[in-house]
């Protein structure tokens, strides 16, 4: 069996846990087993962290596999992949270690499974150097559901750094194939919204600081329209521990959804918060692309899977992109092609993903 083991090498491009996440997740749905080394040999700690390993392990759960090497601060793993069943999957980082990713691991395969699936996500939901849970539901959801399918996604509880805690329900119906995608016209932006949010100790005046400084900030670029950033203070009972952030979201007339983020911290004053998201939103406009640098390489591994040529308009190629498309290209057969726009305006700096999916055809239909 060993010799037909697909070969991966963790620590190329990206060299983090999106190589884990994307040749995982492809070799449960392919039924290819998998030797990763080197994992995450770009990162200052190498070796997997607990929310690569929860990730792992969901992903093994999920099709009945073998998972050899699994445990913290292992730089390579051996993974044989079984058939992928749906039902109820419990995932726990016991850390703050982000359930977006998570997410983002399970979710291609439970499309493919047998019969629905409840995956319950444990650790952090506002996480650093991972989607926010509020960028999962406002910006991912939406777009993603363009594939033809549809998910829940419930939040019975924040979790913030360092102790995570929380914990988020998504439950999912598979289907037989993935339509292709088309985001490439950007429209105009209609509206701005978004919301800034304290828990715990802190007061509900740093979410409106938060709020107000973002405002200002967006205002000196785009003056007509209303932003409505709602300040929030999330329940006790909804929280575990304390945390504090901002995301806002801007809508464009053709349904676009383009986000700017940023997470508070101890120390770091609330204006400087709101400033930091509004700035990522303002960037992400101004490309003129139909996806932020968030989504963009979320997006690969469904245009992969899905039947016919998916087109998508983005700014600048990201590091994660390039590795997503570049395993997604080794591991299927899928092709895409990354070209230049050509723009009407050409301070542009827009490309087109192109992808001729594989058409992955769920055989449970």
């Amino acid at each position: 069996m060993d010799g037909e083991r697909v070969e991966i090498d963790g620590g190329i491009m990206e060299g983090g846990g999106q190589i884990l996440r994307v040749s995982t997740a492809l070799s449960c749905l392919l039924g290819l087993p998998l030797r990763v080394r080197r994992i995450r040999a770009g990162r200052s700690q190498p070796g997997l962290r607990p929310q690569h390993l929860s990730g792992l392990e969901i992903i093994r759960d999920l099709c009945e596999g073998k998972l050899e090497g699994g445990e913290i601060g292992s730089t390579e793993i051996i993974f044989t992949p079984g058939k992928i069943k749906g039902g109820t999957h419990t995932a726990d980082t016991k850390t703050a270690g982000s359930v977006c990713l998570l997410m983002q691991v399970a979710m291609p395969c439970v499309l493919f499974a047998a019969s629905p699936s409840e995956l319950h996500l444990k650790g952090g939901t506002n996480a650093e150097m991972a989607p926010q849970i509020d960028y999962t539901v406002m910006v991912f959801k939406p777009i993603v559901e363009k594939f033809n399918f549809t998910f829940n996604c419930d939040i019975k509880k924040r979790g913030y750094y360092p102790q995570g805690g929380g914990e988020v329900v998504v439950q999912m119906s598979p289907v037989k194939e993935l339509s292709p995608i088309n985001l490439t016209e950007r429209g105009t932006v209609t509206k701005i919204y978004g919301r800034a949010f304290v828990a715990g100790a802190l007061p509900i005046k740093l979410a409106k600081d938060m709020a107000a400084a973002a405002v200002r900030c967006i205002r000196k670029e785009i003056r007509d329209l209303y932003i409505n950033i709602q300040a929030i203070r999330e329940p006790d009972n909804h929280a575990v521990g304390t945390g504090s952030g901002i995301i806002i979201v801007a809508e464009t007339s053709t349904g676009c959804l383009l986000a700017g983020s940023s997470l508070g911290k101890r120390g770091k004053n609330p204006d400087k918060v709101g400033i930091e998201a509004a700035e990522i939103l303002l960037k992400n406009l101004k490309h003129g692309g139909t996806v932020d640098d968030s989504l963009q390489d979320q997006l690969i591994i469904f245009m992969a899977l899905a039947k016919g040529v998916s087109r998508v308009k983005s700014g600048p190629i990201t590091l994660h992109t390039q590795t997503a498309i570049h395993f997604a290209e080794q591991l299927t057969k899928a092709k895409f092609t990354v070209t230049k726009s050509e723009e009407e305006d050409p301070s542009n700096d827009t490309y087109i993903i192109e992808c001729q999916g594989m058409g992955m055809i769920n055989s449970n239909f």
